[in-house]
């Protein structure tokens, strides 16, 4: 991953004693600077298009500045307040976030440091990217140099692709779901964990129809890649539970599939132009990752999407095949007379 250098500039603090007018000694040297990089594969946020982060410092238990935006102004980015390093050396603590408002109530305090209760915007076009950074700095080592903040992803990128090498059918998708994962959680920024709610949902999203063919293609639509909660998906079960009363995960596309002669053998009976089919999933979704799943139709069609009716029913059944019976050559004996019409007068 490239790591691109950026540096946060910070300006000066006076201190003042709380039980004494006496000016606590302070740096005047080089203001606190950051030395952002992006540390996961996952690039919904990148060095080159990172704008701006928001940032809490501590000094030991107390706040030194909270929740400050850092906007990018060419090679810096710069706080209003501006804050220098304190000038007896005294190490703070930094915990950074972005973007500065991902949908959910982040707290950064002595005692707690969390985003409560966030949830994925049901449309993919609307989800955002979420990245944290911790680190510490004092003046003897990084007024120089700048603090490195490493960000992590703390989300999950989805992505679904799909094919079919199959001359005997013609598969055109229209739209994709992300069935029942997990939509509800608060993130520990210490840990950095997540704590799962119980809120299931699903993400339901429209493509350009597409006809497959042996090359995989997005069918994710013009919002782009899903980015929903890490977790581990617990699979729909589709012979016990083909109506999905215990939402298990699965992924959906919107299909419609004729033969190779054009007769149309899904959505059945064929008085629709398309119909959902789906396929269980039980992936462990880590944060900072991107799971591209490929489904590929050239040797079925998966089952009828739970909340279509017939659910769980093989969208397409076994390959058909013929039975032969060759019956036996038997002799028919036909004598034919070798006459002439002279011959009969």
């Amino acid at each position: 991953m490239k790591k691109t250098p950026l540096l946060l500039a910070v300006a000066a603090l006076a201190l003042v004693s709380c039980s004494q007018d006496e000016p606590v000694s302070i740096n005047e040297g080089r203001a606190i600077s950051f030395r952002p990089a992006m540390g996961s594969r996952a690039t919904e946020i990148t060095n080159d298009n990172l704008s701006s982060i928001n940032v809490t410092a501590f000094l030991g238990t107390q706040t030194f500045f909270g929740d400050l935006d850092f906007v990018k102004d060419g090679t810096y980015f710069i706080s209003t307040p501006e804050y220098h390093w304190p000038g007896d050396d005294s190490e703070l603590t930094f915990y950074a976030y972005a973007p500065s408002d991902p949908g959910a109530t982040v707290t950064l305090t002595n005692s707690s440091k969390t985003m409560a209760d966030f949830s994925p915007a049901t449309s993919t076009a609307d989800q955002v990217d979420f990245i944290t950074a911790t680190a510490t700095g004092k003046k003897s080592l990084n007024e120089g140099t700048g603090v490195p903040l490493t960000f992590n992803h703390q989300l999950s990128q989805i992505e679904i692709l799909a094919k079919a090498d199959n001359a005997a059918y013609t598969f055109k998708i229209s739209g994709m779901r992300i069935g029942q994962p997990i939509s509800k959680g608060s993130f520990d920024f210490d840990g950095p964990s997540w704590s799962l709610a119980t809120d299931k949902t699903i993400y339901e999203e429209s493509c350009d129809e597409v006809t497959l063919t042996p090359d995989a293609v997005s069918v994710m639509g013009n919002g782009g890649n899903a980015i929903l909660i890490p977790q581990q998906l617990t699979a729909w079960n589709v012979t016990s539970d083909a109506a999905n009363a215990n939402k298990g995960a699965y992924l959906s596309v919107k299909l419609q599939i004729n033969t190779a002669a054009g007769a149309q053998v899904y959505p059945f009976p064929s008085n629709t132009d398309c119909d959902w089919a789906a396929v269980p999933i039980d992936t462990d979704w880590q944060p900072g990752k991107k799971y591209i799943y490929t489904l590929d139709f050239s040797h079925g069609a998966g089952y009828v999407d739970p909340n279509d009716p017939e659910p769980g029913t093989p969208v397409l059944g076994g390959p058909i095949k013929c039975t032969v019976d060759v019956v036996e050559w038997v002799d028919q004996n036909v004598d034919v007379p070798m006459t002439t019409s002279d011959d009969t007068k």
